[in-house]
């Protein structure tokens, strides 16, 4: 009585055990089918975003400290209709990224230099950044 309990326990352990393998390789195939590229970009540009908003509540607002912000915030801004192609040739898509690259060379042509002008800067981006995701996503 006690073998079969024990050999139900290990078919029972096993089966889980493989059962975990196969959900593991089943969500990796999945997850390797997606193109972390969107994904990623927006990642980027809510953590430099996140950084501003930080440095403002530090009363850390010089030019120095938003300027490398600024700066990776419009390297991104480069490859929006490459991270979205299938909105590239939309042209509200065109629009929003274009302004927001637009509202961020006029920050690195005019860096803030305090908190108020951070602030309107980050406000600035955040229109932006709100007009595009209002038209495309649900």
């Amino acid at each position: 009585m006690a073998s079969q309990a024990s050999r139900f326990l290990f078919l029972f352990l096993l089966g889980l055990l493989v059962g975990v393998i196969a959900t593991v390789m089943a969500m990796r195939a999945l997850q390797a089918r997606k193109d972390p590229f969107p994904h990623s970009v927006m990642h980027v540009m809510d953590k430099q975003t996140e950084v501003l908003k930080q440095n403002i509540a530090q009363n850390r607002c010089t030019s120095s400290d938003a300027l490398p912000r600024l700066q990776t915030l419009r390297a991104v801004g480069n490859d929006l209709e490459t991270a979205f192609p299938d909105l590239a040739e939309d042209q509200r898509f065109v629009t929003h990224a274009s302004q927001l690259r637009a509202t961020l060379d006029g920050a690195l042509s005019a860096p803030p230099a305090g908190c108020p002008d951070t602030q309107a800067t980050l406000a600035k981006i955040g229109e932006a950044c709100k007009a595009c995701h209002d038209d495309f996503t649900h």
